[in-house]
């Protein structure tokens, strides 16, 4: 039997005919009999599918043939297509939607007035060196808050986020002006909610910011539950959640009885895409489970 990856992937770079490339995004994905989601913009294209490796491999030379695309940033996952319920290929305004298109410039190198990139290496010589320095590095969670329950780097600034969307409204609060004169690196899945979170706060007067180049995902093949992350990986497939190691901590809390646990759950109501952490007894002794927002609307 073949060996099957999961493939995590970006490119910020201008695109004329976002429907164009969606179609051929699509066709090219099955020809190869991947699963996964594919978001193709006029800012880029941003996707996760899985497969025979081989197969993935055949995919991503052919995306890279493309010249905006010839930069593309790839992560590896164990998993296959069976993660995935299908192929979903579509077109969005945003790569992230951040709602915040008027405020994002892309050109051929990139967002315009991203953080500095720095890569895991790069990250702890950072962490060093402004320790000694007396001005320590605060690291902010660029993912919605409850992927930052189950895992997250030691001390991280963790937004008050239920969708990608909250960002500016937190960001316009006033509530992270504090932040403004410390050096802050944002971080996120796989880099790419990053590039546009980094530029957004830079607009806003935050002086010193970073992103970490490849995100958690990349930071994990480097160092896994060794270094400043702690705990599980929240992923938007069937999974739900990647560790690292079997070292793994558990900082999660299932929201019903308090017992640690890094399970991430849906809510029971199939329209619904909320995700809470449940522990497995609590989730075995509740089936019907729904979130408090779908609570709220059936009261």
């Amino acid at each position: 039997m073949s060996q099957s990856k999961i493939a995590l992937y970006y490119r910020f770079a201008p695109v004329a005919d976002p429907e164009a490339v969606r179609l051929w995004q699509s066709a090219l994905a099955e020809r190869w009999g991947l699963r996964g989601r594919i978001i193709v913009s006029p800012q880029g294209l941003n996707g996760t599918v899985g497969g025979p490796l081989d197969a993935v491999k055949q995919y991503l030379k052919a995306t890279r043939a493309y010249p905006a695309f010839a930069g593309l940033d790839v992560k590896w996952s164990d998993g296959s297509a069976e993660d995935f319920p299908r192929l979903s290929v579509k077109v969005r305004p945003e790569l992230v939607a951040f709602d915040a298109a008027d405020e994002v410039t892309v050109t051929a190198d990139g967002v315009e007035g991203a953080g500095t990139h720095v890569g895991p290496a790069e990250l702890h010589r950072l962490v060093e060196e402004r320790s000694a320095a007396g001005d320590p590095v605060v690291f902010f969670d660029g993912r919605n808050a409850v992927e930052a329950r189950i895992g997250r780097f030691r001390g991280a600034v963790v937004p008050d986020t239920t969708t990608t969307r909250d960002f500016v409204a937190e960001l316009d609060s006033g509530r992270y002006d504090h932040l403004k004169d410390r050096p802050v690196v944002t971080y996120c899945t796989g880099g790419v909610r990053c590039e546009v979170l980094s530029a957004l706060m830079r607009r806003r007067g935050f002086a010193e910011v970073y992103q970490l180049e490849g995100g958690i995902a990349r930071y994990g093949e480097a160092y896994g539950d060794g270094g400043l992350w702690e705990g599980s990986l929240a992923v938007f497939d069937r999974r739900m959640r990647v560790e690292f190691s079997d070292r793994a901590a558990v900082v999660g809390r299932c929201s019903l009885c308090a017992a640690p646990t890094a399970d991430l759950r849906n809510c029971a109501d199939p329209s619904c895409r909320t995700l809470d952490t449940v522990c497995a007894g609590c989730a075995a002794d509740r089936p019907e489970r729904v979130c408090p927002a779908c609570a709220a609307v059936a009261s």
